[in-house]
This record gives structure tokens, C-alpha cells and sequence, in this order.
């Protein structure tokens, strides 16, 4: 028995609900593979809605006995509870801003004239009476007379635009339904380009959708007479299609993809009615998008031989690949860029750590822009003719500010300092490096309070992605800030898989290389273990999608390593990953259980669903998904619990915890926040023995 079990002074019994088991069975290439929880995969069955029921039954028992739980609840609401303010944005006469004052399930949208008053424009949590219908979207006409807005319904991807006179904020009859994967892009004041599939026969949660379409509306019609612009083609299917209207309504750009890296591009003048479509990249092997346009030079930034990414300028008389001049080379940083007021203010991330340089058009470095600090900011550009524009910085101990920048000379101004209730000041963030398995240095960020002793035995959260290019940038979360308060650690390792140090960084983490992954993050755990940040008995995995993935995976293969498992929204059962919503575009990162026999007996050897061994006793795990969850289907997360429940050996728990009427994450009120970050610091530190909590 671990220390903390013995520390601890009540083993919570747990009586596991029975998982029926079937008997489908598949062949892939020769070699069978049994499936009993294939059932779990209905989500519109009413044996899988009794299943859900008591898994949650057996969860909120488990849960309701650990003694500090609204304990927690207080510190994460406390820490949360403070007025957060987004970057203004101007529209036609207006500045517009979210804001939340604190404990507002949604963010609003407000706006002001210039020297008036700010005055509610949208406010979402009118949409529902318990906040679970979110606004996940909102695009405006060039001259700020029209607004188009979308809305999720319990965290679906499925999407409803409405659209929106911005003067008398009266909503006009262009109600648009069924949209999936999609901007919104105006085209003047006229319509609106948008993306979806066509909606799935059976469950619209979990049903594949594989054929991307580009649509036009045009203001006044109805969504039956959209234009059919690209992607309609069954002869040649693109999983995400996405349309960028350039700033002066000249030019649209369409990208067409199979996956989620490399697109296609193709371009037409919008100024000549008899235009047709001009090829920019006609390969899935780079990534292409447009910065911003003056004239007809247009400014793409791509990795196309360039994993790092660069700027180019073309015209768009002839847009081709060939034709293609270097703005703003590769360098040995990965490149972030955006543009506003007529430059270009190029982001590249040192170590994933932010630096940014501000160019003209020419391509002539101009300056530096002097951050405030070590960390993350965020540039989201602006309007061609604005003289000033945003930015947030944050860090893990620093909560986002926003600046203004002065575009003619480079000077930042604290423009909004948001009043939270952590104090940074008593914590340190600092950035470590070590050593993977095959010796790749690997960067990680650990966050703790200053007085924290490095004596093995604080309760560490690893956190972790890995994958899809994403970068894990440091960046401040309430909820992350009650963990530090709770007298924990956080690690953040910047492992391969994610696009930290560009596309080899990215690719050394895909496919047949996906083992890199989780050895990176295994490495890191040694790391905290063996610098006395903590130990196994102290130490949880957390992360969400195919971060789920990354703690599945490395729970099933090094089932000591941690006492606490936090598979949130996770992608589990690798064999069918593919097979589910837009599943197939991940391809690119997983490879699938049907390209070769090789690639499947490689899939299989990680996939945690298949992992699961009789007689060892895994971590304390608490799986965590949704019911709306239509990007990583739930069935994952319940195959994952059924299968993990039927093995376990020994004293530590298995639950699952399923929200309802929530998705992948996006739009989440802030209320289940609250909760779900209760239940989750509750499970973790009673299965590490702590009996009573010390705040920091």
C-alpha cells in the first residue's frame, strides 16, 4: 500500500455499475480484435442513457464523501470572481469589447461611441436560462451596419448564425442553421461566406462528416438559396473548408484541407464579375493563409519550405507557388504574424517564450516591440487604418493585461489591468530543460509558491497536449491559479507533437513517431520526481483531447508513474477514431488502424482502450467528458471507464464524470466551471492522502 493510502483515513468504496459486454469483433488485416463496449457507441440509445445515469451515480457518491470539496468550490469562485475585459475591436462608428464581471455564465459584448457611455450589444446568457447556450462566434459587415453572430447549443459544434441590424440590434430573417467548422466572413454588406456539412442521417453527435462546403449568402435570401462556391464536388471530398474575404472585399481566398495540417489555396477577384479561380498551392504538404492584401500585392504566410514558418508576397495576377517572393524569411523561431495599420508585427516564440518585431510592408524590420515581461502576448491585429492596437500579455502568475500599442512608434500603454485576486507576486514560474528518452531537450514551465519546499511531496499537476501543432504558450487560468493556491505545483512541458519549435517539432510527435509524445512526457514526470518537486504518490497527469489521449497512453504504459490519471475529453479508442464526426481529418497526426498493418499494430500497441491489463492496478483516474460532445465523441471516454472498471486491481477508484448539456469545452458556463474544477482538486488530493487543505 502507498503512503497516501496509508495516510489516508477513509477508503472510499466503490460499487461499479455493471457494463454489459457484446460480442462484436473486427479484422484488421488479418488480426482480430474483440470490441464488448461497442454498444456505448449509441448515444441515442436508452441502454447508454441508463449507463450514463449510474456511472453518474457512482461518480457524484464517490464524490459527495470527500470533505473539502465546497472547500475548493470557494477558492476556485473567489479566484474567478473578478471583472475580465477583452481587447477593443472597432466596427463602422462603434468600439466594441467582451467583458464578464466575474461570475456571468457567458462573457457580454459591449460597445460605445467615441467619448459615450458603454452599453450592452449581445448578452448571451439571455440565450438559456442555465447559461449552456453559448455565443461561439461574431463577424462583422465592412461598414459595421450588419453583424453576424453563432450560438452553440450545449457545447456543440453544430451551429445557428443569426444575423443582426447593429443600430436598432434588431435581428433580421437570415437565420442560418446546420453550420459546422465555419467563419464567417462578409463580403461589403452584402452576404456572408460560410462552411458546413450537410447534416448526418443518424446521431448529428457522433455521425462521420467528411465533406466540407463553402457557401454564400447573400443578405435577404434564404438559406435554401445559398450559393454553392466549393467543396461540392463528391468526386473530390476536403474534411475543412474555410473562405477569408480580404479587408477591401476584393479578394477571396479559400482554403481547402483533408486534414488538420497543409491546405490548399485558390483565389478570386471579387472586383471582376467574370473572374474564375486562380491557384495559389495546389498540395496538402504546407500550410498557406493570407496575412493581408494592399492593392493586388498579396501577403500569405506559409511553412511551404519553410518549417518555421515565413511571409511572402505575391500578386494576385499570378498568385502561383513559382511566383512567390520572400518578405519575411524563416528564421530559427517558429513565426506567429498579424498585421494592423499597415505593418506587419511578426510574433515568433523563443523557447515558446514571446518576441515581437514590427515590419513595414517592405519588409523592413522597424523595432522591437518591448513586452512586459517574460511570456505570452497576443496580437490579433487590427484594421488597416488604425493607428493604435491591442495586445494581452500573460504568464502562468500574471493574469492577461491588455496593452495599447502606439502603431507609428512602437510604444506600449497599460490600457486594462484586471483585478484578480491571485497574488503573482508569491509565486514563481520558471523555465527548466530535460531530457527525453532518445535525449531530445524538451523545455518545461513549473509554476509554484515561493515557499514551496522541494521535498518530494507536493501535490503536482503535469499537464499536457502534444500534438496538432499546438504550442502550450504560458498563459494565466484562474483555475490553475486555485490548484497553486491549494499549495500544488504545476508543470507544463512543452513536448513534441505541439508546434513549439515548428513543423519537425510537430511532425517528430505524429504517427509512427507518436511514441516520442508520451515518452517526453514521462521524462518530465522523472524530472519533477527526481528534482524533489514531488513524487509518484504526489503527482497527477491531466489533459484534454488529445491530451486525453497523452495521459490514457501514458497511464496504461507506466501504470506507477503517477497516483492521479485525468483523462478529460480524451481520444482513447484508437482503433475507431476515424470513424466518428469529423474524426478522419486527424489523420495526419495518428495515421488510422486502416492504412497498413503496420500502422495499425503501431496505433494499436498505444491506444489506451486496448491497454488495459487484467490485474494491475492503475492510477486513480477520474475520466471526464460531455454528452454534447460532438468533436471527441463521449463513447471514447465511456469504453475507456467500462474497460478500466472491469480490470482494476487495488484500492484506487475509477470514475467517470459526464456533463450534460456541455461539449468539447468551448462556451462552458461558468457555474459548471466551478463545479467540474471542485470535483476534479477534490478526487486528486483526497487520493493523495491530504486530509485537510493548506491555502496558500
Amino acid at each position: 500500500m502507498s503512503e497516501s493510502q496509508q495516510k489516508k483515513s477513509k477508503v472510499i468504496t466503490v460499487d461499479y455499475p455493471i457494463t454489459a459486454k457484446g460480442n462484436v469483433v473486427d479484422t484488421y488485416f488479418g488480426y482480430q480484435d474483440a470490441d464488448p463496449y461497442r454498444w456505448l457507441e449509441d448515444d441515442r440509445s436508452a441502454e447508454t442513457e441508463a449507463w450514463v445515469e449510474k456511472q453518474n451515480e457512482t461518480t457524484q457518491t464517490y464524490l459527495e464523501n470527500i470533505p473539502y470539496r465546497e472547500e475548493i468550490a470557494k477558492v476556485v469562485r473567489n479566484l474567478l470572481d473578478y471583472e475580465r475585459v477583452s481587447a477593443p475591436f472597432t466596427e463602422g462608428e462603434y468600439t466594441y469589447f467582451y467583458k464578464n464581471d466575474g461570475l456571468q455564465n457567458q462573457s457580454l459584448v459591449y460597445r460605445s461611441k467615441a467619448g459615450g457611455e458603454s452599453t450592452v450589444f449581445i448578452d448571451p446568457n439571455k440565450f438559456s436560462d442555465d447559461g449552456t447556450v453559448s455565443l461561439a462566434g461574431l463577424s462583422f459587415s465592412t461598414d459595421g451596419s450588419m453583424a453576424a453572430y453563432q450560438t452553440s447549443t450545449g457545447g456543440s459544434d453544430w451551429r445557428q448564425v443569426y444575423v443582426m441590424n447593429t443600430e436598432t440590434k434588431e435581428l433580421l430573417s437570415d437565420t442560418l442553421i446546420n453550420v459546422k467548422f465555419s467563419g464567417l466572413s462578409w463580403y461589403k454588406n452584402e452576404g456572408i461566406y460560410y462552411s458546413s456539412y450537410d447534416k448526418p442521417e443518424g446521431s448529428e453527435l457522433s455521425q462521420k462528416t467528411d465533406q466540407h462546403k463553402l457557401y454564400y449568402h447573400k443578405i435577404g435570401n434564404t438559406q435554401a438559396d445559398d450559393l454553392k462556391i466549393y467543396g461540392h464536388n463528391e468526386a473530390e471530398k476536403h474534411r475543412y473548408i474555410g473562405a477569408q474575404v480580404s479587408e477591401d472585399d476584393r479578394f477571396l481566398l479559400v482554403s481547402a484541407a483533408n486534414s488538420t495540417s497543409g491546405n490548399r489555396a485558390f483565389l478570386k477577384d471579387l472586383s471582376n464579375p467574370n473572374a474564375g479561380w486562380q491557384t495559389i498551392i495546389d498540395t496538402i504538404d504546407s500550410d498557406v493563409s493570407m496575412l493581408t492584401n494592399k492593392d493586388s500585392n498579396l501577403y500569405l504566410v506559409t511553412n511551404h519550405n519553410a518549417p518555421n514558418s515565413k511571409i511572402v508576397v505575391v500578386d494576385a495576377k499570378s498568385p502561383s507557388v513559382e511566383n512567390w517572393k520572400d518578405l519575411i524569411p524563416q528564421t530559427e523561431n517558429v513565426l506567429s504574424p498579424s498585421a494592423a495599420g499597415g505593418y506587419i508585427f511578426a510574433e515568433y516564440m523563443v523557447d515558446a517564450i514571446s518576441k515581437v518585431y514590427q515590419y513595414n510592408l517592405e519588409g523592413k524590420q522597424l523595432r522591437a516591440i518591448e513586452l512586459p515581461g517574460i511570456g505570452s502576448a497576443g496580437f490579433g491585429g487590427d484594421k488597416s487604418g488604425a493607428t493604435t492596437s491591442y495586445y494581452t500579455f500573460s504568464n502562468y502568475i500574471t493574469p492577461p493585461s491588455i496593452y495599447s500599442l502606439n502603431i507609428a512608434t512602437g510604444e506600449s500603454t497599460l490600457f486594462n489591468k484586471p483585478a484578480s485576486k491571485f497574488d503573482g507576486a508569491a509565486f514563481v514560474s520558471k523555465q527548466v530543460f530535460y531530457k527525453s528518452k532518445d535525449g531530445t531537450e524538451v523545455p518545461m514551465i513549473i509554476t509554484h509558491h515561493k515557499d514551496t519546499e522541494l521535498n518530494g511531496k507536493n501535490p503536482t499537476m503535469l499537464y499536457g497536449y502534444g500534438g496538432f501543432n499546438v504550442s502550450l504558450t504560458p498563459s494565466f487560468s484562474s483555475t490553475a491559479a486555485a490548484w497553486l493556491e491549494l499549495g500544488g505545483v504545476y508543470a507544463v512541458p512543452n513536448i513534441r507533437g505541439g508546434g513549439e519549435y515548428g513543423k519537425a517539432w510537430h511532425k517528430a510527435g505524429t504517427q509512427m513517431q507518436k511514441q516520442n509524445v508520451f515518452d517526453d512526457f514521462i521524462a518530465a514526470a522523472d524530472y519533477l520526481i527526481e528534482n524533489n518537486y514531488t513524487s509518484s504518490d504526489y503527482l497527477a497527469l491531466r489533459g484534454g483531447s488529445n491530451g486525453g489521449l497523452l495521459v490514457g497512453a501514458v497511464m496504461t504504459q507506466r501504470p506507477e508513474l503517477a497516483k492521479v490519471a485525468l483523462p478529460a475529453v480524451g481520444v482513447l479508442d484508437m482503433l475507431r477514431y476515424h470513424t466518428f464526426t469529423a474524426g478522419a481529418g486527424w489523420a495526419y497526426d495518428y495515421g488510422t488502424s486502416e492504412q497498413s498493418e503496420e500502422m495499425y499494430k503501431y496505433i494499436k500497441a498505444y491506444s489506451p482502450v486496448h491497454n488495459v491489463k487484467s490485474g494491475v492496478e492503475y492510477p486513480a483516474t477520474m475520466i471526464t467528458t460531455a454528452d454534447h460532445d460532438d468533436r471527441v465523441v463521449p463513447a471514447h471516454s465511456f469504453k475507456f471507464a467500462a474497460v478500466l472498471q472491469e480490470f482494476q486491481d487495488g484500492y484506487n477508484p475509477v470514475l467517470i464524470r459526464i456533463e450534460t448539456d456541455a461539449g468539447h469545452g468551448a462556451g462552458t458556463p461558468i457555474s459548471k466551471t466551478i463545479e467540474q474544477y471542485a470535483d476534479i482538486y477534490g478526487f486528486v488530493l483526497y487520493n493523495m492522502g491530504v486530509e485537510k487543505l493548506t491555502l496558500r
